[in-house]
């Protein structure tokens, strides 16, 4: 696949010193592991001393991979589409650990090679998988050699040619991931089920080049697209390997114990972040982005058209000091954000609400009582007002479909928007709706990722779309019926009759 790099007295690489246990200069040994990755982690790290002390090198699953990188090289490589390995796992194996030292290694071995780095997001792609290759970098035999900037990991002497970059992906600028025609090209994905399918096409032509290596890395979310097409449609070009978080040793076992104990071991939670497989769903986003900007595009409905509908307040209080407490109005299929507020002071508020109930005249206030929210209910109560103190975690009231309050919360405010539920433009809200995620628990009842657990994965807690979801969260009598009722009333009065017993049909 490629030619080794010749031994060299650059003084441009000043990182001449002994390898271990051979007369070698570190350049004439690196240069050795041209074809070796796992023989290239060994010579560059010093495993079990220093800032690596107690730790005795690669995992199974990351030996796994480099060798099967080696041996790729030693078969001469495929000329027409040149090696791709696609991995899907659990949370917390050590991938992006395994994509610094793939990146290192290549741009150790091979002179002026092209290296793209992309992820899911930018704050992942900056934040975690960039940044873990300035980490292994910094405590490398070789860490002179190069140097990180936020969007570049180059040799020293060489920035223009010779160079790796972190590239976050968009759909207008797919032409990034567009011709590669270095003679040794690299292209990694992190978090691949996210990618826009638009970027996959364009590294696609990058694999005509012979030589080249395409890996991606991802924990399985969804089942439709192309990370899993890797494993599905497109299996005949892709090496696959999925791996099991129990089975890592750098995995918390404390933590997946806690989810399987959470969700259940069978259900579609733990099977994407823990067991590496996808989801039972064709997709675990539980609300589309299509879904959000249709709703967003429909019309804000007439006063006429609202008379006879409740007015209902959903308010999510902040927990924690980068959440924020969140007062939201719907009305029928209309809504707004009323509100975003970071103070936790419960008593304004709860001052706050009370000031928009009298405004908006509103018949029912959903307030999330737990942790500091139940000081919030209790002042209202005290006001004299109507509150509805919402639980996530208890049972919901269709029990049979639902794991918790939050889930059946949330389905009814999914079904809300597709027939017919009006958007305010606010982003903020809109990411807070595609946001999370869902599966099925062991007796195929709905389950949705906690704000917990949406953190991890780089995400704000998503304070608006849990305030709007509260105001489906208990049946409340409607004032009358209006006498005309539009295409979208009438779509909205068929769930409510509809025969599943929902108690949406009572909102």
């Amino acid at each position: 696949m490629t030619a080794a790099l010749q031994p060299t007295d650059d003084a441009s690489l000043p990182n001449q010193v002994t390898a271990p246990g051979e007369d070698l200069s570190l350049t004439d040994a690196v240069a050795l592991t041209w074809n070796d990755p796992l023989a290239f982690v060994y010579l560059n790290w010093e495993w079990g001393v220093g800032p690596l002390a107690g730790q005795d090198g690669p995992d199974k699953w990351q030996i796994d991979v480099l060798n099967t990188i080696a041996k790729h090289i030693e078969q001469g490589g495929n000329a027409a589409e040149g090696l791709q390995i696609a991995v899907a796992s659990g949370h917390g194996i050590g991938k992006t650990a395994l994509i610094a030292w793939i990146v290192i290694w290549f741009i150790a071995v091979h002179p002026n090679p092209q290296i793209i780095v992309t992820a899911n997001t930018m704050r992942q792609l900056s934040g975690k998988t960039w940044r873990e290759v300035a980490k292994w970098n910094k405590v490398g035999r070789c860490n002179s050699w190069f140097k990180w900037t936020a969007t570049q990991f180059y040799r020293v002497g060489h920035a223009d040619t010779w160079k790796a970059e972190a590239i976050p992906w968009s759909k207008e600028r797919s032409v990034a991931f567009q011709g590669a025609h270095e003679k040794y090209i690299l292209i990694i994905y992190d978090e691949a089920a996210i990618i826009d399918d638009s970027i996959w096409e364009a590294t696609e032509g990058a694999m005509t080049t012979a030589g080249a290596m395409w890996i991606v890395f991802g924990n399985p979310n969804l089942n439709t697209g192309r990370f899993r097409e890797c494993f599905g449609k497109f299996k005949h070009r892709w090496i696959h390997k999925q791996i099991d978080s129990r089975t890592a040793k750098m995995a918390d076992r404390r933590q997946i114990q806690k989810w399987i104990e959470d969700y259940g071991e069978d259900s579609d939670f733990v099977r994407v972040r823990v067991k590496g497989q996808f989801p039972r769903a064709a997709s675990n986003q539980l609300i589309s982005s299509e879904l959000v900007e249709l709703a967003k595009q429909r019309r804000k409905p007439s006063e006429e058209e609202l008379a006879g509908w409740p007015k209902l307040l959903g308010v999510d209080v902040a927990r924690d000091g980068d959440d924020q407490s969140v007062i939201c109005f719907r009305q029928h299929n209309y809504m707004k954000i009323i509100k975003r507020y970071r103070e936790r002071d419960t008593m304004q508020l709860a001052a706050l609400v009370a000031e928009q109930v009298r405004e908006l005249g509103i018949d029912h206030i959903f307030v999330d009582v737990v942790g500091i929210g139940a000081g919030v209910v209790d002042r209202l109560r005290q006001m004299g007002f109507s509150v509805f103190a919402v639980v996530s975690g208890e049972t919901a009231l269709q029990d049979d479909r639902y794991f918790n309050k939050r889930a059946e919360c949330w389905v009814q405010m999914r079904d809300w928007l597709k027939a017919g539920g009006c958007l305010e433009d606010d982003q903020e809200l809109t990411d807070d709706l595609i946001g999370p995620q869902y599966g099925y628990d062991e007796r195929e009842r709905y389950q949705i990722e906690r704000k917990k657990d949406m953190k991890k994965r780089g995400l704000a807690s998503p304070d608006s779309g849990d305030a709007l979801a509260f105001t489906f969260a208990e049946p409340v009598a409607q004032k009358m019926i209006p006498t005309k009722l539009t295409s979208v009333q009438k779509a909205l009065m068929g769930i409510r009759s509809g025969g599943n017993g929902s108690w949406m049909g009572r909102t």
